[in-house]
């Protein structure tokens, strides 16, 4: 025996950014255009690097028709785990980009949250059905940042 033990750990790896840039609504816009015209509710996470470049979009919650359930501890699971993410940009479609008082509630409870673990929570930005039709394809769509709209403090 030669005194010595072996020990085998597991280190997390973290996930490249893609390179893209979203910093601002409409940069969200484009990154999630593919989820503005969903039927039911649904809530996403951007995980963004320290220069703000998309590492991942995660699926949260999948809810009703007008309603999605959300949980501090699925929203940061991914940013913390599987993507080592510096802040993040929280993501839901709705039919009408209006805040309602739970968005607005749980916007609130996840900026808390992430001074917590250290992730900065950027914004909220909750998109709209696409608006007017172009060559036959639906339109931008709208969209509603809560940052912008000074309706939730994010500092």
């Amino acid at each position: 025996m030669n005194g010595y033990n072996t020990a085998l750990i597991q280190l997390p790896l973290v996930r490249e950014s893609t390179g893209e840039h979203v910093r601002t609504p409409e940069d969200v816009g484009r990154v999630c255009a593919d989820i503005s015209g969903l039927a039911q509710e649904s809530f996403h996470v951007l995980t963004l690097n320290a220069k703000n470049r998309l590492i991942n979009r995660h699926l949260v919650s999948l809810g009703l028709a007008d309603a999605s359930l959300v949980h501090p501890r699925e929203v940061f699971r991914s940013a913390i785990g599987a993507d080592g993410a510096c802040a993040v940009i929280l993501v839901h479609p709705s039919g009408d980009p209006a805040p309602s008082a739970e968005d607005l509630r749980i916007t609130r409870q996840l900026v808390q949250a992430g001074r917590v673990v250290d992730i900065k929570v950027l914004d909220h930005v909750i998109i709209g059905r696409p608006i007017g039709v172009v060559d036959g394809q639906p339109g931008q769509p709208g969209f509603l940042s809560l940052r912008e709209s000074g309706l939730v403090s994010f500092d």
